[in-house]
């Protein structure tokens, strides 16, 4: 038995995000209406951006892809969790845990690369004008996107593989709300050494990598918020940049905490809570903070409004 690897663990047990009954309820509920938000949020803004012409740009591009990522992103986990509110037997088995991991760590990457995309493109209209048109070609923007996504496959691949490759004997309880990574690795009865190097390596890249990217990008952008001679259009620029800022700051820094936080009993109740913050605030806010105060978004959806009134 000890030359094959096959997990003897055919099904976990899901915590969730609290075990007190009382909970349960009011939980769902919250949960309901954020996954409802996040979901007609970032379909509004799909078909938007399908439906009307003037949106077909580089900009609403990337924001059609961050919509894309940020719907099946928290379906992969929200649904389940919500289940677990209302069920006494919170159980996934073993294969839908493993392709829970594989979605989760697809979507999770995609939303990183897919929001430096954003940043650069950001960052190429505010601070060289005349040469965004050239720059960001439709075949520059889809090669960006096409590469988000094969980072995001060769990660969750890698994670995925190394996760199969571990035994688990005896403990199947998840001290979570989804299949994620670290609890995962504290039941297993094998060594786990290359999957956290796995994580520290390639978790570290995905974080680095595009936070570098997207700050470096926020500052060139603005310092020439800076030079804008309107006091007014200053600080419409400023407060929209902020509001990336924060989202983006969110997503990262909740991650890089649940991460790359040395894992134990206490400190994994702590990343369970904190990972809330980017499976499923973030997502909630993208469609809000990405719309909101954007002229284009509302005149394309009073346009699609006053198309279908019959």
């Amino acid at each position: 038995m000890d030359s094959v690897n096959v997990s003897l663990v055919t099904e976990f047990i899901l915590v969730g995000l609290t075990d007190r009954p009382e909970l349960q309820m009011p939980l769902f509920f919250v949960f309901l209406t954020m996954y409802v938000v996040t979901a007609l949020g970032n379909l509004c803004l799909i078909i938007l951006t399908v439906v009307n012409s003037n949106l077909h740009t580089p900009m609403y591009f990337f924001l059609f892809n961050l919509s894309f990522v940020d719907l099946f992103y928290c379906s992969v986990f929200t649904l389940q969790m919500l289940m677990n509110f209302i069920l006494r037997k919170k159980v996934i088995s073993y294969m839908e845990c493993m392709t829970q991991v594989f979605f989760f760590s697809f979507f999770v990457v995609s939303e990183c690369y897919v929001l430096t995309s954003m940043a650069y493109d950001c960052y190429m209209a505010i601070c060289n004008p005349l040469l965004y048109n050239v720059v960001m070609s439709p075949k520059l923007c889809l090669n960006l996107m096409l590469g988000c996504y094969f980072i995001a496959f060769s990660n969750a691949v890698a994670h995925t593989v190394c996760m199969l490759r571990l035994t688990f004997c005896d403990g199947n309880t998840i001290n979570h709300y989804f299949c994620d990574i670290p609890p995962l690795l504290q039941l297993s009865c094998t060594s786990t050494y290359v999957n956290k190097l796995v994580i520290f390596v390639l978790g570290g890249i995905s974080i680095i990598v595009p936070t570098s990217t997207i700050f470096v990008s926020y500052g060139f952008i603005l310092s020439s918020i800076f030079h804008i001679s309107s006091s007014e259009g200053r600080s419409k620029a400023f407060s929209t940049c902020s509001s990336h800022v924060f989202a983006v700051f969110l997503f990262f820094g909740s991650g890089a905490f649940v991460y790359f936080k040395p894992s134990s009993a206490g400190s994994m109740n702590e990343a369970k809570i904190s990972s809330v913050t980017y499976t499923n605030v973030v997502p909630m806010l993208n469609p809000l903070v990405y719309s909101l105060r954007n002229k284009d978004i509302k005149f394309a959806l009073r346009k699609t409004l006053s198309s279908w009134k019959f």
